[in-house]
Order: structure tokens, then C-alpha cells, then sequence
């Protein structure tokens, strides 16, 4: 492709705090009847004031500041004048030029920063509801929603990245608690602005896209309606494509917004592009200037955690995980804690057993993150849990691994207790005595199983002493259905080569 992808980013996010932003209604616009959570401040009714909601306004700080953005310490709200059925003052609360947060970054994949232009506060619209009989309704529960907007610097060079920028930055907000940011359920509302220019025909400068002699620049188009991850990065590369071909025929790029349909997979004309001009921003008069104070930035500082990119370098070097089993485990703020709590307790398990063990921690680690990844988020996944809804805590889960890892149990017998586990709780070495699960060594007894297992089944073991040895997890499986589970399949190849050699002697057979 002879252009260059040039895409910036504005994420809308509800926060979850108990009232609006600017009245004492309920937070609460899912679920309720239609227009209940509503009163004459949200509805815009003459004469009323707004009041700051300041759980709001720390949630703007805490973000601003876990973004690594630089917060304006004298910030104040504007009105932004347009007019839509379901805004019901004509003018919705926002911040123009002076955001409550501005300059930070976010980094995504191998230490890629994204520069984010602006944080700022604002309240939700209401909400238009098309019924079968071509009326339009509005319901109003969701104005006044606190509303947190985030634009990015046009620096993201692909639909791959943007997603990958998306999904961490809900991730963030996820740690922080200070939204659900559920895209499906409009919590999260991510906006694409895509252009192509030409190679070596522009540059950036001052968070600016500028043109480099006597080119002209390609204008921007804005997506909208975009509620998945994946959705997003399917209507990133069809606008990619579509103004792709426009180029290639000469033809001029309109600045525009543009709607994403899923249903045809592409984007549709929806209006021309407003300009800032078009809102025509004022001070809001009756919210006065908000001073910051370094007593209440200290206090939004000190109730920060550790965010994601963090946590998962630190698990790498910890832990000794690799990337991508270090993220999967921090997708989710309360899995990377229990995920956690599990390797501490099996590291001291390790460090319990002596040098041997020690030297073996990489490798114990892995087991544990992959009875994690494949086991225990099977159960979740199939039953809609959150790791906060189970029975097995971390002490019992590192104990499970480490009956795994020093062989007193097999991996079916570690799934049957892992299922007791999830189902009643208990601990996992009772679990396995009740249940007889413990792995059995003892090679007299295995040996005779082994030998009837032959014995029952001697076109098979003539097969694999001819040397068709894809027949050992044939009777791998036997063997272990034979001891009820309870047999060592390390020492199973053992013992057959070992009768094996005997009958082979015994009819002189090499």
C-alpha cells in the first residue's frame, strides 16, 4: 500500500459510581423502567444547578494519574452546544481546554507507548428507542450518566494495535474499579478517527499532523458504533480498504462520521464532521473553576495499584513466566491475585524440599500456570464464574500442584480432585485418600497388571514386540484402566520392555 495508516483513538467510559454527575439521581440506567432514575437537574428543567460529583472527579484523577498523564490543578467544565432528541438541556456538560488530565501514555505490546492527548469529565446523553411501530422513544435514565472521554495522539498504525490499545485500556479501568466498561452493554464506547496520507508526505509535530512541502492533506473520518474489540478492528481495515481505493482513484476523502453496521460488516455515511467551532464551547456559568488540591491528588495517589504492564513484568521476574502466560494471568485483577497467592504458597513449598526442588522451580511454575490456564478456568469459563465465586482456595490449589509434581497422584486423578475441589472444597491430599486416587510405585503390583494386560490382549503385544510401538499409549491406556488410575504411567514402558525382554528370551527371540 503506498499510504501511510494514521489512526487516533476517543474512548467514552461510563463510571460506575452511585449517583450522576451533576445531580443526586441513581446511577443506574440498566434494568430500570424507563424514565424512573430522573430528576428536573438531568432533565435540564430551567432554573436548576449542577452540583460536581466528586467520586467522579477523583475517578478522572486516578485514571489521569495511572496513565502517567499530568493533571491541571485549576480545571473547570464547558457547555457544548448541540441538539439531539435525547440531550435533554440542548447542551451537554464537557471540559474543553482545560481537561482534567493531559499528556500521559499508555503502553501496549513489545514497550510500544500510545500518547494520550486528554482526559476529561462530562455526563452521558439519554437514550433513543426505536420500537416495530417506526415510533422513537426516549428514555432519559441514562443523562447525567458521569461520563470519563480519552482521546489518544494519532500515532496508532493499524486496526491490530488499536484493539491491543482498546483492550488494555479496559483492563485498566477494570483494575481500578471504577468502571465494569462492558462495550456490549454501551459502559465503553470506543471511536475510531482513520486517514491515509502519503508516504513521506506529512509529519507530526506539537500532537499535530502537518504536510510536508506542497502536499495536501487526506481529511479524517470518525467510526462510530463500535461495540467489540473485534468489531473495532473490522471496521479500522474496511475504512482502511475504502479509503484506500478512493485514493487510487483520485478521488476526494469527505471529513465525516461514519456508522459500523455488523450486520453487512461496513461503515455508512452518517453526517459531515463538526468542527470545535460548531459546538461553540463557553465556560459553563454555573459550575465555578475546580482548584486541585496536592492534598486531594496525594490522597486519589495513595488508593492506586499496580497496573497491568507492571504486574506482568513483575511475574516474568519473579516468577519466571513468559509473556504470554504473564498476561493471560492478568487479564483480570482478581484471577492475577489468585494466581499469585498460588505461586507464593508453591514457592515456599519448593524451597521447603531442599536444592533438588529448587532447581526445578521454572518448571513446577509451568505446571502450575497451566493447570490454571486449562483446568481451572474450564470450570469458570463453562459455568460463568468469577474467581471469586469458588471453594478452592490458593493454599489447597498449590497443594494439588505440588501432589502433581512430586508424583503422588497422576494428572486424571488430579482432575478428579480438582473437580471435588470446585464442587464441596476440602483439602486435595484428603480428597485423595478418600477417594483412593494416590499413585501407586509399588512395581510388583503394577507388574502384574502389566503381564495380564498382555496376557488379555496378544495380537496387540505381538504387534509392539515387532516393533509397532505407536501401540504403547494403547496400552498405557489399559494398563492405567486396569489400576483404576492408580499406576505410575512413567514406569508403565518400563515394565512391558521388561516383560517384553523376558518372553523374548524365554522363546529366543532377540
Amino acid at each position: 500500500m503506498d499510504y501511510d495508516v494514521i489512526i487516533g483513538l476517543e474512548i467514552h467510559t461510563e463510571l460506575k459510581t452511585k449517583s450522576k454527575m451533576f445531580c443526586s439521581c441513581a446511577n443506574l440506567a440498566d434494568g430500570a423502567a424507563p424514565n424512573t432514575n430522573v430528576c428536573p437537574i438531568c432533565l435540564g428543567h430551567p432554573g436548576t444547578l449542577p452540583a460536581v460529583n466528586e467520586q467522579a472527579l477523583k475517578d478522572g484523577l486516578l485514571l489521569g494519574l495511572a496513565l502517567n498523564c499530568k493533571i491541571n490543578q485549576v480545571t473547570k467544565f464547558d457547555r457544548k452546544n448541540y441538539f439531539y432528541p435525547d440531550l435533554p438541556k440542548g447542551y451537554q456538560i464537557s471540559q474543553y481546554d482545560l481537561p482534567i488530565a493531559y499528556g500521559g501514555y499508555l503502553t501496549v505490546g513489545a514497550k510500544r507507548d500510545i500518547g494520550i492527548i486528554r482526559i476529561h469529565l462530562e455526563e452521558d446523553t439519554g437514550k433513543l428507542v426505536h420500537d416495530k411501530a417506526g415510533h422513537s422513544l426516549v428514555d432519559f435514565n441514562r443523562a447525567g450518566t458521569p461520563l470519563i472521554e480519552m482521546v489518544t495522539e494519532p500515532v496508532i498504525a493499524s486496526a491490530a494495535e488499536a484493539k491491543k490499545f482498546c483492550q488494555r485500556f479496559q483492563q485498566i479501568l477494570r483494575y481500578l474499579h471504577i468502571s465494569d466498561a462492558n462495550m456490549e452493554k454501551g459502559q465503553m464506547r470506543c471511536e475510531a478517527n482513520v486517514s491515509l496520507q502519503a508516504k513521506d508526505g506529512w509529519e507530526y509535530v506539537d500532537k499535530q499532523i502537518k504536510p510536508l512541502g506542497r502536499n495536501e492533506l487526506n481529511n479524517k473520518v470518525e467510526v462510530k458504533n463500535i461495540n467489540s474489540f473485534r468489531s473495532l478492528e473490522k471496521a479500522i481495515n474496511y475504512e482502511i480498504e475504502r479509503q484506500s481505493a478512493m485514493l487510487d482513484k483520485k478521488e476526494a476523502i469527505p471529513a465525516e462520521t461514519r456508522g459500523w453496521n455488523d450486520t453487512t460488516n461496513k461503515t455508512v455515511s452518517q453526517r459531515l464532521k463538526e468542527t470545535a467551532a460548531d459546538y461553540r464551547y463557553f465556560p459553563e456559568p454555573d459550575i465555578p473553576p475546580l482548584i486541585i488540591s496536592q492534598a486531594l491528588l496525594d490522597s486519589v495517589a495513595a488508593v492506586a495499584t499496580e497496573m497491568p504492564q507492571a504486574k506482568v513484568e513483575r511475574l516474568m521476574q519473579e516468577y519466571g513466566l513468559n509473556e504470554y502466560d504473564a498476561e493471560q494471568l492478568t487479564a483480570d485483577k482478581a484471577l492475577s491475585a489468585y494466581a499469585e497467592e498460588v505461586f507464593s504458597e508453591l514457592k515456599a513449598w519448593i524451597e521447603a524440599q531442599g536444592d533438588d526442588w529448587q532447581r526445578q522451580e521454572h518448571k513446577l511454575m509451568k505446571l502450575a500456570v497451566n493447570w490454571l490456564e486449562s483446568e481451572l478456568l474450564k470450570h469458570l469459563n463453562l459455568n460463568r464464574q468469577t474467581i471469586k465465586d469458588i471453594k478452592i482456595t490458593p493454599e489447597n490449589f498449590a497443594e494439588l500442584i505440588s501432589l502433581l509434581a512430586a508424583g503422588k497422584i497422576n494428572s486424571s486423578a488430579g482432575q478428579i480432585i480438582l473437580n471435588q475441589m470446585y464442587q464441596i472444597g476440602g483439602d486435595p491430599s484428603d480428597i485423595m485418600a478418600k477417594l483412593n486416587l494416590e499413585q501407586s510405585d509399588n512395581a510388583d503390583e503394577l507388574e502384574k497388571i502389566v503381564a495380564q494386560v498382555l496376557a488379555d490382549n496378544p495380537d496387540q503385544a505381538e504387534a509392539y514386540r515387532a516393533g509397532k510401538t505407536a501401540l504403547l499409549k494403547f496400552f498405557v491406556g489399559k494398563i492405567m484402566a486396569a489400576s483404576e488410575g492408580k499406576a505410575n504411567p512413567q514406569l508403565i514402558p518400563e515394565l512391558i520392555d521388561k516383560i517384553n525382554k523376558s518372553l523374548n528370551k524365554k522363546y529366543g527371540k532377540k
